[in-house]
């Protein structure tokens, strides 16, 4: 940079002969590296002094000022440039950091990405399909997701947007099936690490891809060599078909890289991941993969030690397979997407988009540790309890924006200074200091609270980084800058931030651009009295500022504005227009506006490298946020209904619950029922006619024990629930045309995906199965199926039509039969008679017999067909259909069996005083002895 220490050196800037002090000035300005000051400052400046004195004076003023801009961009020790990342060749290199051959030159620098799929909106250089796709080029352009978008509604869904890209790796060798992966949100600077071992389906790196539904996914190209394709890239491409997949040299997924990486960028909060992941190489070389094309396509750095890294494995959370969160239509309505009748729907009264995202995160993956779920629930009942706690905390959590995105903008650090970028930091910085106003009144909110999370978050918010951040802040910024709505009020807080007299030119920048709006009013007042119209001044970020009216058509001049004006829309009666003269204007005031940016910017970017140490501590007020805001939305749920805190015990009991979705839609309390399953009860068989409620009371038990393991109370009068580490559902009777799978080929893979992943924590629920082939084999692949699962101790309900599969309970005594009653109703006239569905479960097989055909006659078909239809039936169960009944030794053994399984649950779960406990037992004993053959009933039967 040019020093100006020397008395010559400002002699060097005098005014050329014959050069106005104007071009002078002018010129001299533009020596300065990265600042080039407009000619509306440099007009005001000089018509405050006297020119010639003004040249020299302010141009070494300005030049010591920003002597070296570009060093407050970033932090100590971090590069002010990163192009030199690895990502980028080296100009007429044919290699590249990932190492493909075919290139496309983009700013005299060469990129070349592998790509296995074209994809949504991402935008890259021409690439080409690595095998086996074809070699046609695709066009992609990745778009720097620097901006920042503020919501404070639940209404918008968190996964609305994908911002998520992950990287897989693969063992090899014996290593095979052990999975690395890691994944950074762009919109939050948060790297979640994971490393598994998985089995041939594997069924947990697609279940943990549904739930992060990432953007783009990127994996070694060794993964999809032509003829060498491994399995588990043909798995995901085949589940992912509408995600980008960006192939990567195998070496740069270097677990020693990744390590660096994570001892460079990961906060000092999070120091303790380094211990988790130095031996967990898959993950670290996802990592090294991950970060490198991440900085690439954001075109900037994460600045050093800015980073939340965590470790995430799979023993923390149950697992919930996407089928069966579709199925269950936890987050997504399969009717319409836009619906909001989801388990998602009937929770989220959320007030941030942290707090969506969290609750959406918590159904798809409940946790299983009954203590963290018992906190929570600890939490939920004493903010029901406590109405001022919870009106209190609920006003102080809407009025926060989405801190996780905030952070990710605010460690960013921009390859290339652009207005756009000045124009972010500033808005973010005003937006920090609105989040950290708030941690004060967040506190008061949890000052009085006894439960003990409640009072961990308290103890969080009392770090003292809070007040030494917003203390530099307000050194700088205005007390009165606060983020509000509306883009011109927003601009104007962007454009007053800075305090005055910190930078003079700034000072005066904003003079100009105050003078030049106000010229913008006067103007509209004078053209509103010159054609006598009720013009006023109107603003929007695409058009400005511009001129609007409303006002009838009969009331213009020949019903036409004056031909000066331009640019004329029209709604209703209200008129939309500008002026040559005005535009002109406009264009003068976002000059100012750029300059007054660019000054501010290289005051904030001063402003950042000085808290940037003191930052971390917004990872815990995201993190108190947004589960504050789910715990909230918890509590708001149990006011609409009436909802009861669930046990957690070795026994599944709900005491008349009902489904929360159906009572949300049909805006009235459902038919609520019972439902018992323990270690020796652990296989419900559940009949019934046609659309007795069968398949809603499946789901409601699903739902139910989602909504208890993510802490929020339950539809039901009692429940009682053992934490289920997975949630399998086969439901529907749909064929698959993209996988070219049959109705019955669909079954058959859902069963298989169960019966090889099931254990003994397991709640499966299958709704209908061997439907789509003949009764015979529908019947012996149902029993087997059945068998299968009883030799485990999960938790099962089945429910059929195969009314043979009931007498299974004869040979396992560990089987429960349920159905569902009807009752038979004539018709006024007497001469019909129809189904009228109670929707009560029971115990028992039904005894119904022919629903289907009784289904059938209230359609619209012919009678005639009915009628053989009947007879026909009664002549096939004539023939192979007969009740089989088990001899009496299984009988008495299945009481006595059923009898030590009661007394057992009483041993561990009662609570019972023991007057109470002494009628129970009775009751038990009478229960066996009427359960049991009476003496001399043997030889009588035999």
């Amino acid at each position: 940079m040019v020093s100006l220490a020397a008395p010559q050196r400002e002699q060097g800037l005098a005014m050329r002969g014959g050069e106005q002090p104007f071009r002078f000035f002018f010129r001299c300005c533009r020596l300065v590296a990265g600042f080039v000051a407009s000619r509306a400052v440099i007009r005001d400046v000089l018509r405050r002094c006297d020119p010639a004195a003004a040249g020299a004076a302010l141009c070494v003023q300005l030049l010591r000022e920003f002597e070296t801009p570009q060093r407050l961009l970033c932090p100590s020790g971090a590069p002010a440039r990163s192009a030199e990342l690895g990502l980028l060749a080296k100009p007429g290199s044919s290699e590249s950091y990932f190492g493909d051959k075919s290139s496309c030159v983009e700013n005299t620098s060469t990129l070349n990405l592998t790509s296995c799929s074209s994809v949504r909106g991402l935008n890259s250089a021409r690439v080409r399909r690595a095998p086996p796709s074809s070699s046609k080029p695709v066009c992609r352009t990745h778009t720097p997701l620097t901006g920042y978008s503020v919501t404070s509604s639940s209404a918008t869904s968190a996964h609305a947007a994908a911002s998520v890209i992950a990287a897989v790796v693969e063992g090899r060798g014996l290593a095979r099936g052990e999975v690395g992966m890691a994944s950074i949100d762009l919109k939050n600077p948060e790297m979640i690490l994971s490393q598994f071992a998985d089995n041939t389906t594997y069924a947990k790196v697609i279940t943990k891809l549904k739930i992060l539904t990432p953007l783009e996914i990127i994996m070694s190209n060794t993964a999809c060599d032509t003829g060498n394709t491994t399995k588990l890239f043909s798995l995901i491409t085949e589940h992912f078909k509408n995600v980008t997949f960006t192939t990567v040299q195998r070496k740069y997924f270097n677990e020693t890289k990744g390590l660096e990486y994570i001892e460079q960028l990961c906060a000092s909060e999070f120091s303790t991941i380094f211990m988790e992941v130095q031996s967990k190489y898959y993950c670290l070389a996802a990592a090294a993969a991950l970060l490198k094309y991440v900085e690439f396509i954001q075109n900037s750095v994460y600045a050093p030690k800015s980073l939340k890294v965590r470790f995430q494995g799979s023993e923390k959370t149950a697992m919930i397979d996407s089928a069966s969160a579709q199925n269950l239509e936890l987050v997504i309505n399969n009717r319409d997407s836009r619906n909001g009748h989801t388990l998602f729907g009937v929770l989220n009264y959320t007030k941030t988009a942290g707090g969506s995202r969290r609750l959406r995160s918590n159904i798809l993956e409940p946790p299983v540790d009954a203590e963290t779920i018992n906190m929570r629930l600890d939490c939920v009942q004493e903010l029901l309890q406590d109405e001022e706690l919870f009106f209190g905390l609920q006003a102080v959590i809407s009025k926060f924006l989405d801190t996780e995105q905030l952070l990710s903008v605010l460690v960013q650090i921009p390859k290339q200074d652009t207005v756009k970028t000045a124009e972010s930091k500033i808005t973010n910085l005003i937006y920090l200091k609105h989040t950290l106003e708030l941690v004060e009144p967040l506190k008061a909110a949890l000052r009085s609270c006894d439960t003990s999370l409640l009072k961990a978050y308290y103890h969080c918010l009392e770090d003292t980084r809070f007040g030494i951040i917003l203390e530099k802040i307000t050194t700088v910024i205005n007390d009165d800058t606060r983020y509000t709505k509306g883009c011109l009020n927003m601009r104007t807080q962007k454009c007053y931030a800075v305090k005055p007299n910190i930078n003079e030119f700034l000072d005066i920048a904003r003079r100009t651009y105050t003078e030049i709006v106000d010229d913008i009013a006067g103007m509209i007042t004078q053209l509103a009295e010159k054609y006598n119209l009720p013009m006023k001044t109107s603003f929007s970020s695409a058009r400005g500022f511009f001129i609007q009216m409303t006002v009838d058509c009969s009331a213009l001049p020949n019903g036409q504005l004056p031909s000066e004006f331009t640019k004329i829309t029209k709604m209703k009666n209200t008129y939309s227009f500008t002026s040559a003269d005005l535009i002109k204007m406009n264009e003068r005031c976002q000059e100012s506006l750029r300059e007054i940016y660019h000054m501010t910017y290289l005051i904030v970017c001063k402003l950042l490298n000085e808290i940037y140490e003191h930052i971390h501590c917004l990872y815990k007020l995201s993190d108190v946020v947004s589960m504050l805001d789910m715990l909230l939305s918890f509590a708001h749920a149990c006011t609409l209904s009436d909802h009861v805190r669930p046990e957690f015990t070795d026994t599944l009991a709900i005491k008349q619950g009902w489904h929360p979705i159906l009572e949300k839609i049909a805006m009235e309390k459902p038919v609520s029922n019972n439902t018992y399953l323990t270690e020796g009860n652990n296989f419900a068989i559940i009949t019934g006619p046609n659309m007795s409620g069968k398949s809603t009371y499946l789901k409601q038990i699903a739902l139910c024990q989602i909504m208890a393991q993510i802490g929020s109370y339950v539809p039901a009068e009692y429940c009682s629930f053992r934490i289920a580490e997975q949630i399998f559902t086969r439901i529907g009777m749909d064929d698959d045309i993209e996988t070219n799978s049959s109705t019955f080929m669909k079954e058959m893979k859902e069963i298989t995906y169960i019966i090889q992943n099931a254990n003994d924590k397991s709640l499966i629920i299958i709704d209908e199965l061997g439907r789509g082939t003949s009764a015979e084999e529908g019947i012996g692949i149902c029993y087997a199926a059945c068998e299968y699962l009883l030799n485990l101790k999960a938790f099962t309900l089945f429910a059929t039509h195969f009314l043979e599969l009931c007498h299974i309970d004869v040979f396992y005594p560990n089987v429960e039969n349920y159905h569902f009653e009807v009752q038979h109703v004539r018709s006024s006239a007497g001469n019909k008679e129809k189904i009228a569905y109670t929707y009560t479960l029971s115990k028992g097989c039904t005894e119904e017999k022919n629903y289907g055909l009784k289904a059938a006659e209230v359609s619209s078909l012919p009678s005639s067909v009915i009628l053989d239809a009947k007879e026909i039936t009664n002549h096939i169960a004539k023939q192979i259909l007969h009740r089989q009944k088990g001899p009496p030794e299984m009988v008495e053994q299945r009481a006595v069996y059923q009898l030590a399984m009661r007394l057992v649950q009483t041993a561990r779960n009662s609570r019972l005083d023991p007057d109470s406990l002494r009628i129970y037992l009775k009751g038990l004993k009478r229960k066996y002895e009427a359960s049991c053959p009476a003496p001399g009933q043997n030889d009588e039967q035999q």
